[in-house]
């Protein structure tokens, strides 16, 4: 009897497992299918409304004008050249800015009086709006891609060694303390515990990077480019030719999404190894 009883329960709870599995897949695809008919009902309302002359989409632009334009710069065989250069110079700022970063962030914390020496500064140099380096950077670098790689880099290499500096101070005490009992010395604790228990800290800092590089690299095309998607934006503005500037923002949105999905990749696939 007490072996069918236990049989039963195995069952109930097997049968209540693949209910709940069954309930969270219904969830995972109605919130995917929640996202994919919001992006259409957006882009069919706005294309409507300039259809429709509601807004003038001289102002606004629109889906269908938006295809147009691509496939005129495609056409003119420079599409992908500007894609292409915003995309070389957004990946060189995130991965330089993430390296140099982490590298200072470890260095702080390893040697605790040159943290609190440079704490003020790096506060400081946060709060400092970097678009008014702009002038500084050039004659410093140069233009082109170097001002615009260094000015991606400024904006991403101070919130990556405070945030991650931050995750590296917010490891519990105790367990630090236990690998000191230990003979553990600083580097074998860094190794060891601090850096796995703030791996998604370091996950998190790359998903916000990734964003600001995206906004320094444009904001370095703004100052001193002849190619890329910020070039796009600015030639766009000065002309009135406001297709061409949605035109560079809707193909942002696409590369910056696509970007961020690999990231999101990678830390599932860290999170499944953990």
């Amino acid at each position: 009897m007490k072996r069918l009883s236990l049989k039963t329960k195995k069952e109930k709870g097997s049968i209540a497992h693949q209910k709940f599995v069954k309930k969270e897949h219904l969830k995972t695809f109605f919130v995917h299918f929640a996202r994919v008919f919001l992006l259409i009902a957006i882009i069919g309302v706005w294309e409507l409304v300039a259809y429709l002359n509601i807004v003038d989409p001289f102002i606004t632009s629109s889906p269908s004008r938006i295809i147009k334009q691509t496939v005129e710069l495609y056409n003119s065989g420079s599409l992908f050249k500007h894609i292409l250069t915003t995309l070389n110079e957004t990946v060189l700022a995130f991965t330089l800015s993430t390296i140099i970063g982490t590298a200072i962030a470890i260095i702080l914390f390893v040697i605790t009086p040159l943290k609190r020496v440079l704490e003020p500064y790096l506060i400081v140099l946060n709060s400092l709006p970097k678009i008014a380096l702009g002038p500084l950077i050039i004659i410093w670098v140069g233009v082109g891609t170097n001002a615009i790689v260094t000015m991606g880099i400024l904006i991403c290499v101070v919130i990556t060694i405070i945030n991650l500096l931050n995750g590296y101070l917010s490891v519990s005490n105790e367990k630090i303390m236990l690998l000191k009992t230990m003979g553990a010395n600083k580097l074998q604790i860094l190794t060891k515990l601090i850096i796995p228990a703030t791996l998604p800290n370091f996950i998190a800092t790359l998903k916000i990077n990734l964003g600001m590089a995206w906004v320094g690299v444009i904001m370095g095309e703004y100052l001193s480019s002849k190619a890329g998607l910020g070039y796009l934006l600015v030639y766009g503005g000065q002309i009135f030719k406001l297709d061409l500037v949605m035109t560079a923002i809707v193909i942002l949105c696409i590369l910056s999404s696509v970007m961020y999905g690999i990231i999101s990749i990678i830390e599932k696939i860290i999170v499944k190894k953990r």
